[in-house]
């Protein structure tokens, strides 16, 4: 049907294409990874945060205070986080628990009522 000359280029050209997927495909992995490098030092963080105690965050705050005042004596951002860090982030840990709780947070008029008490009416 072809002649030779035509299927030589053909898979010339199959080849250079097989050889441009690979490079493509392998420069998005390589992106890929660098992407999801600070999202995975994030999932770290995130779950260290949960391994930690109740107890050890209130010793974070004076602990906090003392590192501080040794490390930044002046800084008044840095002062501020480092005294009201903890504390909000309990309060959004807090908030993030009421939200998943659901219904339990609702009034009673808002929630909904069974399929059984329908019935029985």
């Amino acid at each position: 049907m072809y002649p030779q000359r035509e299927l030589t280029g053909l898979a010339a050209y199959k080849a250079l294409l097989r050889r441009k997927i690979t490079l493509r495909r392998t420069r998005c992995a390589e992106a890929v990874v660098r992407a999801a490098r600070p999202l995975e030092w994030m999932d770290r963080m995130l779950a260290f945060w949960r391994r930690v105690p109740p107890s050890a965050l209130f010793t974070a705050v004076p602990l906090g205070i003392l590192v501080k005042r040794a490390l930044f004596p002046r800084m008044g951002i840095v002062a501020m986080l480092l005294r009201w860090g903890p504390i909000v982030f309990g309060a959004a840990r807090l908030i993030g628990f009421a939200a998943r709780a659901g219904t339990a947070s609702k009034p009673m008029a808002e929630r909904p009522i069974p399929r059984r008490r329908l019935e029985a009416c």
